[in-house]
């Protein structure tokens, strides 16, 4: 288990705020006081997806930057951050923690779908924020039933729905085999997909395997996979499992066109233990700009993510998806609590985080400018992306989910 309390860092001037703090009256509830906020956190340090622990060592890192540099509105941020294994029975022995020991504000960036389902419904009872919940399952977007809860990753259907407006489009008489994990995050994948694909689905589709966290490899699924004659791979997975299915289909001389989702992209992760040669022609969707993508090299918003990597974070893989998403949601709670001045309230902050206009985050992709309302999204857009043997290449237009269900 690991705990830190970091002080905090002073605003980066990112965007616009809905109403001056200087004229607000100071509210508090538990968490927040003159000289401090609290913000808590579980997150795999540990466990089957390890290769996340780098997303909450990066933001600790931020909250020490912003803390450096005078906090927010004045307050430090104390940041209490404990390791869950990514196992939903401890993440809500955590959370408890958090919120009934340590007195945290709001939880911020608890990481995975499971990690997060399992302490949904307390955190709504408690009517404590679950902020930017890393996970885009559906059930994390569902404001009349869980209004405390607002996940920062895009949709895992409305990203499926991407990819099948692909594969329609490029592979319409593709044999498609599909590995998934089997919880929320995999099934909307898979839900999704089918949903895209339409009546089409039931031809193209021709097997499925899925696998559990405690599953030591997936081996098995593989060769069934394989054997079904699958010309396209639909492999929903996370670093472990993603790098896992990339190698054994190398291994078992499958060469299907490979669609892998955002969640197991990150290079160093996922594509390096898989091997990089392996990892060839992949396809995936980004929202963001990747440090090792040669067009950003002058990019000011580039410049100050990797300033920030070299002082404040230097041990961590800086050319890391784990980075730099680590980077911009510790960016986007900032902006939250900017706009939040002195009314550091929980209802308050999920008014504010639900009102943010026209946000330009340091590694947002040209075009896409963050922007939440009532629908409680906050990523909405894609662009597509091919893995070249070195790093993830841009291809297309800025993609917005436009699919909508028939019946």
């Amino acid at each position: 288990m690991s705990r830190f309390r970091l002080p905090a860092l002073a605003a980066l001037a990112l965007g616009v705020t809905l109403a001056s703090p200087a004229l607000a009256q100071k509210k508090y509830d538990q968490g927040a006081t003159d000289t401090e906020i609290k913000i808590g956190q579980t997150t795999p340090l540990s466990g089957p997806a390890s290769a996340y622990g780098g997303i909450g060592r990066v933001q600790a890192a931020y909250f020490r930057m912003l803390n450096e540099k005078g906090g927010i509105n004045g307050r430090k941020i104390n940041f209490i951050q404990y390791d869950d294994a990514y196992n939903p029975p401890k993440a809500v022995e955590q959370v408890r923690r958090l919120v009934e020991n340590d007195g945290v504000l709001t939880t911020f960036q608890i990481i995975g779908t499971p990690s997060n389902a399992a302490v949904q419904k307390y955190l709504n009872e408690k009517k404590v924020p679950q902020l930017l919940a890393s996970t885009g399952a559906t059930r994390f977007t569902d404001p009349k039933n869980f209004p405390w809860t607002l996940a920062y990753n895009p949709n895992y259907q409305s990203e499926a729905h991407i990819y099948a407006k692909y594969i329609l489009e490029n592979h319409p008489n593709a044999k498609i085999a599909i590995l998934y994990q089997n919880d929320d995050l995999g099934k909307d994948y898979v839900k999704g997909l089918k949903d895209g694909l339409g009546d089409k689905a039931k031809s193209m589709i021709v097997a499925e395997a899925s696998y559990e966290l405690s599953d030591p490899t997936i081996d098995a699924q593989m060769v069934k996979l394989k054997s079904s004659g699958a010309d396209l791979f639909y492999n929903m997975s996370t670093p472990r499992f993603g790098a896992q299915a990339i190698k054994k289909a190398a291994e078992l001389g499958w060469k299907p066109v490979h669609i892998l989702d955002i969640n197991a992209t990150p290079v160093s992760q996922t594509l390096v233990p898989a091997g990089l040669e392996n990892a060839k022609g992949i396809i995936s969707v980004n929202y963001g700009k990747d440090p090792l993508d040669p067009q950003w090299a002058d990019d000011p918003g580039m410049k100050r993510y990797k300033e920030f990597m070299a002082k404040y974070a230097p041990s961590e893989d800086r050319d890391s998806g784990v980075a730099t998403y680590g980077y911009s949601t510790a960016q986007f709670l900032e902006q939250i609590l900017k706009q939040a001045g002195d009314d550091l309230t929980r209802a308050n902050l999920m008014k504010q985080a639900t009102n943010i206009r026209n946000f330009k985050p340091d590694l947002a992709l040209p075009g896409m400018n963050v922007e939440t309302k009532d629908d409680y999204k906050i990523n909405k857009q894609f662009q597509m992306m091919r893995f070249d043997g070195k790093r993830w290449v841009l291809f297309g237009p800025i993609l917005t989910d436009d699919f909508k269900a028939t019946n």
